[in-house]
């Protein structure tokens, strides 16, 4: 088990990062913003510690992480980063608020690839739990290879939601998730592929990771 203090978020630098969506055919550049990531995802025992063990908190819609990030925020002592109007059902985020958030996909993306230009950032037995190797089911976090910049688990094991829509215009309130599972084939484990549901879907290998926007206040 690791323990919810900053010593389990990485320091992400920032610089640029390319995306696209094959589906329009659009291709976009993002500009990142320093900022911290989890190591690994969240797992059962950050939201319940007598749960033990660090297999991933999954089963968790998109409603449910952003639920999630505010209750650790408010047990870590920092500011609240999502308001949800019960009313409207509308979600807004606090951008400049240090408490715990999803990461964009922007963010997921550059920090999965951190640095490295290859669909993955290392072969996929040595970095991610997926359908040849898993047995069929998660596993404890931290148990492969990290990325360059020692974050574990970006592929494989299970889904990560991300803050963003899918295609509003389209999918509606649809968000997105990334990074494979433990239930994927290979070709769906790499740092490009792109998911979605509706923020109330949730499923036995969809989870998520917290980020922290770094704030000039300190």
């Amino acid at each position: 088990m690791h323990p919810l203090t900053d010593a389990a978020m990485v320091p992400v630098p920032g610089g640029v990062v390319d995306l696209r969506d094959d589906r329009r055919g659009t291709r976009w550049r993002t500009e990142i913003e320093p900022f911290l990531l989890g190591r690994f995802p969240v797992t059962e025992a950050d939201l319940t510690p007598s749960a033990g063990g660090a297999l991933p908190l999954v089963n968790v819609s998109w409603l449910d992480a952003i639920d999630v990030c505010n209750q650790l925020s408010a047990r870590s002592g920092l500011p609240q980063v999502y308001f949800h109007d019960a009313v409207s059902g509308d979600v807004t985020c606090d951008w400049a608020s240090g408490g715990y958030r999803l990461p964009t996909e922007a963010e997921w993306q550059y920090a999965c690839k951190a640095g490295t230009g290859g669909y993955r950032y290392g072969e996929i037995d040595d970095v991610a739990w997926y359908e040849d190797n898993s047995g069929g089911r998660a596993h404890e976090v931290g148990g492969k290879a990290p990325n360059p910049w020692g974050l574990h688990d970006l592929l494989g094991n299970v889904w990560e939601w991300c803050w963003d829509l899918y295609d509003e215009e389209v999918y509606g309130s649809y968000r997105i998730f990334r990074g494979g599972s433990w239930a994927e084939s290979a070709r769906g484990c790499g740092a490009s592929v792109r998911r979605r549901s509706h923020p109330t879907f949730a499923i036995d290998d969809l989870g998520f990771r917290l980020a922290r926007t770094l704030r000039s206040d300190g």
